[in-house]
């Protein structure tokens, strides 16, 4: 996000440049670096993901790592501890061709309908389930797997967008042309047809059951579905969340603390897209996404995205914050001992 950029630039140049004399000099016990690498919009195989396999990242020895968040309309920070797994999904179908004037049987359009109706079916029925959820399913200060509680729950919280699979029809393709889509023959049937979906999966779902339900709906004669993830590479296929539980993790204690001395409310959530974060995550490695946008309207990949001076300035001061309290932390007991490699 352009403005979290930004924002951590022009914090660490204040904690470099300037001294607040009610403050101690800002001497870091940590190393803190930042990153920027590319294709995070379009999956991540190719940037973070990679760069974090170097010699180069393992030098780095990062012990946590902060990724962009969300704004939120409300007055208070949302940061994110896990997020849904994406699932970019391709349907192709085979049928048989032949006169539009004629009832043929089996057409690889019918059959890709066919798959769309029962899609759009399950996408119905977790739209629905933003509802509640039981208020004992929680981990910690905020996290965990939430099972639904219907609607006469006493105590239940609502469910967010990211404690359910979201689905989104995003591609359709037929048609029979000679010129490269400039025109198509109306009066011929395709022989081909093919789907794209947005497949958004939370912690608590897996992807073993995301599989049963594709090899269902593609399971008539001619049908097949594939990922179609950038670059031809399969999409991470398991569930890593960081742990806001303060026995378990100390990172979050900091954070959390350091967030709250702000005096805005906090509510952790999963992340309803996707970061790179989850690569930092399936590496072992504790990761926070959180954009300091309070009180501003959602608009990301809106031809009018904005952010508020008044906030964006608030931003910097909220990083200033949890760089100093990040960066002055001690080791922990037993940190370093069990990363993935």
């Amino acid at each position: 996000m352009k403005c979290v950029c930004a924002q951590y630039i022009l914090a660490i140049k204040r904690l470099k440049s300037f001294h607040d004399p009610s403050l101690p000099p800002f001497l870091p016990r940590r190393s803190i670096h930042l990153s920027f690498v590319p294709d995070e919009e379009i999956g991540g195989e190719d940037g973070m993901g990679p760069f974090l396999l170097t010699s180069q990242f393992k030098n780095l020895n990062v012990g946590l790592a902060l990724d962009e968040g969300i704004a939120n309309p409300l007055d208070e920070y949302t940061f994110f501890y896990g997020e849904r797994m994406p699932l970019w999904i391709r349907v192709k179908a085979q049928g048989k061709t032949g006169h539009g004037s004629r009832f043929i049987p089996g057409t690889a359009v019918s059959k890709i309908i066919e798959v769309a109706n029962k899609a759009l079916a399950f996408r119905v029925v977790q739209e629905k389930t933003l509802g509640y959820t039981s208020p004992h399913s929680h981990q910690g200060e905020g996290g965990g797997e939430a099972g639904n509680c219907g609607g006469g729950c006493k105590h239940a919280r609502a469910k967010k967008l990211g404690d359910v699979t979201s689905l989104n029809l995003t591609v359709l393709k037929a048609g029979v042309s000679m010129d490269g889509g400039e025109t198509f023959a109306f009066n011929v049937i395709p022989q081909e047809a093919e789907a794209g979906f947005d497949i958004r999966v939370p912690p608590g779902v897996s992807f073993a059951e995301i599989r049963k339900l594709l090899d269902e709906w593609t399971s008539e004669d001619g049908v097949s579905w594939e990922f179609a993830q950038e670059g031809g590479k399969d999409p991470l296929l398991d569930h890593h969340i960081t742990s806001i539980d303060r026995e378990q993790n100390p990172w979050f204690s900091i954070f959390y603390d350091a967030l709250a001395s702000r005096g805005v409310k906090i509510t952790p959530e999963v992340f309803p897209a996707s970061t790179d974060a989850r690569f930092v995550r399936a590496m072992g490695l504790a990761a926070f996404g959180f954009s300091p946008m309070r009180k501003t309207e959602m608009l990301l990949h809106e031809h009018n995205e904005w952010i508020g001076e008044d906030m964006f300035v608030e931003g910097v001061g909220v990083y200033e914050t949890l760089i100093r309290s990040l960066g002055s932390a001690e080791k922990f007991q037993g940190e370093g001992v069990a990363k993935k490699e």
